[in-house]
């Protein structure tokens, strides 16, 4: 059984799945983008997994499928400054979405969705949920990276870097602590001796 709790968090779970995959099949009509519908319809089916497990669990209280959960896209060519920054500015009359307003609107809901996936785990006692919570936070960050990846390259979303004196303040302020000067921790079974019980 569920705990009252846990079923809240999993109705508002499954609105916001609602919202995700209706609004994914949106985008998938409307961009132009190859490489962007290629990406949104790449996402498409683990969505659709999670959203049909999450109703397994309000069903049964768990389900008997494992989320499959992408693999980080780490681009090492990819460059962290793009060349030409893309001004925007919102619209407030269009009868469409363009690419940039797409790919920002996926990456947005992939975030939300992350941050109350990973608020919810904290919210779970059940521990098979608590692992699908934690599994389905590691696809929304795997997914939202590619995403910003994607806008990157185009401009659409710049890495600003931090100052040099930033990074040097922080260096200057921070130190390691060494492993061999951590508190030692008598084992357990010394201790229960050294208290006089056995």
């Amino acid at each position: 059984m569920l705990g009252s709790h846990e079923a809240h968090e999993l109705n508002e779970l499954l609105l916001s799945c609602t919202n995700s995959i209706q609004s994914m099949g949106l985008f998938l009509e409307q961009a132009q983008d190859p490489e962007l519908r290629n990406m949104i319809s790449s996402h498409f089916s683990v969505h659709v997994q999670d959203y049909n497990m999450k109703v397994e669990f309000v069903s049964r209280s768990m389900s008997r499928d494992q989320l499959n959960v992408p693999q980080l896209n780490l681009n090492a060519n990819m460059a962290v400054e793009p060349i030409n920054v893309q001004p925007i500015q919102p619209e407030v009359k269009l009868m469409k979405l363009d690419d940039r307003a797409i790919a920002t609107s996926y990456l947005l809901t992939l975030k939300r969705a992350g941050r109350e996936y990973a608020w919810s785990a904290f919210e779970t006692t059940t521990p098979q949920l608590r692992a699908f919570l934690e599994d389905a936070f590691r696809m929304c960050s795997h997914q939202s990276f590619e995403v910003w990846q994607f806008m990157a390259r185009r401009g659409w979303y710049p890495v600003i870097q931090a100052p040099s004196s930033t990074i040097q303040t922080l260096q200057q302020t921070y130190q390691q602590v060494p492993y061999h000067q951590a508190p030692y921790q008598q084992p357990a079974t010394q201790n229960v001796l050294q208290n006089g019980y056995q």
